[in-house]
């Protein structure tokens, strides 16, 4: 075997099989450098030689004048060159030399220079830019022979101009634009100063990949990573989907596939496609779309692209503004991709994809009891019949177990907690959250009332089991809501009632903001309604809907195209909640405002009248005895039962009639007596243009 040791050149090749057992890298890069020396050792003496004829001095003294004249009698001709180099004794060693290190090169298909190339569509000349680059990576001092070849002391870099010399393809290349080392960032081009030639660099993710440094591209560190494999949950549908990508992808190169995992924030999407991936001997890529600015996506979904190619890895696309993202037709994509999103998430349509939707059921009750035991260690200890009522009441994800986990939360209460201010995040400015403090002993309502507030609460409880079941899913494939409507004037203690329902399922309890919600556009409204149920159906929540006939009142007749796109808006509503999976709570001040055809669906219909004089007795007593003491009350209490029987009013006028008079009270400073609730009771009258009535200025004439 030749060695040019003189040079600096060692042949590589002699040690060939014991570096490729501990490295086929090693082998790569010494055959790489040792190419590119053969070819810059062969430039060097022809530039050598045509110095020595133009001066006519061995010793190839070289001055401008010289150089001049031999651009002038074009001295440095390919054409002469390679002609020279068929001829030289000593050239055709080094060109022995040559063609064997390419043999060993170009021959091993396993190396990674040779996998890139046949993957992105290399032809030869890329290759060889990419071998003059990777070999000033793997040695940077031959700068200097570059600087050397190229008669410029500052280009101690690769150029178009140098490749075309070195690797023979005469005077200068021509890279189109659509070139895969341009369109896959294999290399980059940058311009030190005006009127210099490109610098032509390796991309670093290519340079440390081809040399056997695997990992995850810098540009796309910060928001990537390999999604760990996991245990599978007992419901999900891994071998059917792995049948039907088998059956859509092998054996049909032309076919590419998206799938959409629908299901919850934190239901494990990320996880199965990660477990079906496995299935195929492949890594998941998962990528965080959201993090990705919109004038870098089109750079990021061709890097992504490029790092599976090479990783042989599927993509996990997640993020909510995935529906919104294109999927670039002129960047080659891999073959098996993943979207991440909730039910109304839907992507753009591509010609170049066929897509695939599957849904992730929700966990069942046994299994989620489970894996609160597994995940949160703490869990064992807490009371069996509080953990129960918690895993039935919070259908939580398998994300939001395993965090609680993570932050060995130590009780119950502190479990609840968890769980809703991780649901109560996710509606934003589309509902308020109210807070849950009334209790039961709060309500001051008929018995028939109570009585249908505590079935809907134990139907709340025990619906999640009751829906498991097989013959009820058969028989009612639709309809699990749990939609209650609370019909009764302002202020007789709906939303009072909806507190304590969600206060004792201990759920948080979101009002839907109408203002945020109505439109005046037809069919926004119905988009509103849709968009905030969505992203409810997994929360665990209680929604309340006030003021509900006004978004689903009556269908009203078709007189104008105005009033069928209203019907169609209204119908659009009642399906979407009727479809709903969670609790609702529909307040109205006008029952018979309610379309017909919704009532008739509603698990619930509850009269919440105005209080009696017993009622009204009660809840003067509960508040002015709570907010002044057991001492004054007794001694307001005669007046207060005279007062209860001569004023029609509801619950939230005598809690408010009561605040006006405390306030009165403070300002006296004195305790609050009858004149001070007489005046609170009749500035509240005066919002309804009342007064305080003949009868009451009779019975109170000393307080008046």
């Amino acid at each position: 075997m030749i060695k040019f040791n003189q040079f600096g050149l060692i042949d590589t090749l002699e040690h060939k099989e014991s570096v490729e057992i501990g490295n086929g890298s090693i082998v790569l890069a010494g055959l790489i450098l040792k190419r590119v020396r053969l070819l810059s050792y062969r430039r060097v003496f022809w530039l050598r030689k045509i110095w020595t004829d133009v001066t006519g001095n061995k010793n190839g003294e070289f001055n401008a004048h010289t150089e001049v004249d031999g651009y002038l009698s074009d001295r440095d001709n390919p054409v002469l060159e390679k002609e020279w180099y068929e001829k030289d004794a000593e050239m055709k060693e080094i060109l022995y030399s040559l063609n064997e290190t390419e043999q060993a090169l170009f021959d091993n298909t396993d190396l990674r220079i040779n996998v890139l190339a046949r993957t992105f569509g290399l032809n030869r000349l890329e290759t060889d830019i990419l071998h003059a680059c990777l070999s000033i990576n793997i040695e940077p001092n031959l700068g200097r022979v570059f600087a050397y070849l190229q008669d410029n002391s500052a280009r101690g870099y690769v150029t178009e101009s140098l490749v075309a010399r070195l690797f023979g393809y005469g005077h200068s290349i021509i890279l189109p634009a659509n070139s895969p080392l341009k369109t896959w960032g294999l290399m980059r081009e940058t311009v030190s100063m005006q009127g210099d030639p490109a610098r032509l660099e390796c991309d670093p993710f290519i340079k440390n990949w081809i040399l056997g440094m695997d990992g995850i591209d810098d540009a796309l560190i910060s928001f990537a990573n390999i999604q760990s494999v996991k245990k599978p949950l007992s419901n999900w549908q891994v071998r059917k989907l792995s049948d039907d990508i088998k059956r859509i992808l092998n054996g049909h190169p032309q076919n590419k596939l998206r799938v959409f995992i629908e299901g919850a924030e934190g239901s494990g999407r990320k996880s199965f496609a990660a477990i079906i991936c496995k299935k195929f001997g492949l890594p998941l890529l998962a990528i965080n779309a959201d993090r990705i600015a919109e004038n870098r996506w089109p750079l990021v979904y061709m890097l992504a692209q490029r790092q599976s190619f090479l990783s042989n890895a599927a993509i996990a696309w997640y993020g909510e503004s995935m529906p919104e993202r294109y999927w670039p037709a002129n960047i080659l994509s891999v073959d098996l991709q993943f979207v991440i999103g909730e039910s109304d998430d839907s992507l753009m349509a591509n010609n170049n994809f066929l897509d695939l939707r599957i849904v992730l059921p929700q966990i069942a009750y046994n299994e989620r009891l489970k894996l609160w035991r597994s995940h949160v260690p703490l869990s064992v200890g807490w009371p069996k019949a509080g953990m129960k009522d918690m895993v039935l009441r919070h259908e939580s994800t398998v994300g939001q177990i395993v965090s609680i986990g993570k932050k060995m939360t130590p009780t119950i209460a502190v479990a609840y907690e968890e769980l809703r201010a991780d649901s109560g995040r996710r509606l934003g400015n589309l509902a308020q959250r109210m807070p849950g403090t009334f209790t039961f002993d709060d309500l001051v309502l008929p018995d028939y009332t109570r009585k249908g507030i505590e079935d809907f609460i134990f139907e709340a409880t025990e619906r999640v089991l009751f829906w498991e079941q097989p013959n009820v899913k058969r028989l009612f494939p639709q309809g699990r809501s749990l939609i209650g409507l609370f019909a009764g004037s302002p202020g007789t203690g709906k939303t009072m009632a909806a507190q304590v329902i969600a206060t004792t399922l201990q759920l948080d309890l979101f009002r839907i903001d109408l203002s945020n919600v109505v439109s005046k556009y037809i069919g926004e409204s119905s988009k509103n309604i849709e968009r905030i149920l969505s992203r409810a159906k997994n929360m665990n929540v209680v929604l309340l809907f006030d003021e509900a006939d006004s978004l689903f009142g009556k269908r009203t007749d078709i007189k104008d195209a105005h009033d069928r796109y209203a019907n169609t808006d209204t119908n659009y509503l009642l399906q979407a909640i009727e479809s709903y999976p969670g609790i609702v709570i529909l307040a109205s001040n006008k029952k018979s405002n309610i379309d017909n055809g919704f009532t008739r669906r509603l698990r619930f219909i509850l009269e919440f009248p105005k209080p009696d004089a017993a009622q009204r007795l009660i809840i003067w007593r509960k508040i002015i005895g709570e907010m002044a003491g057991d001492k004054t009350l007794s001694g307001l209490d005669e007046e207060l039962a005279r007062l209860s029987v001569l004023t029609e009013i509801t619950g939230a006028q005598i809690k408010q009639s009561v605040l006006s008079a405390l306030f009165m009270a403070r300002k006296g400073k004195i305790p609050i007596n009858i004149s001070h609730i007489l005046a609170g009771l009749e500035r509240e009258l005066a919002k309804e243009g009342r007064g305080l009535g003949k009868e009451v200025h009779q019975n109170f004439t000393h307080a008046i």
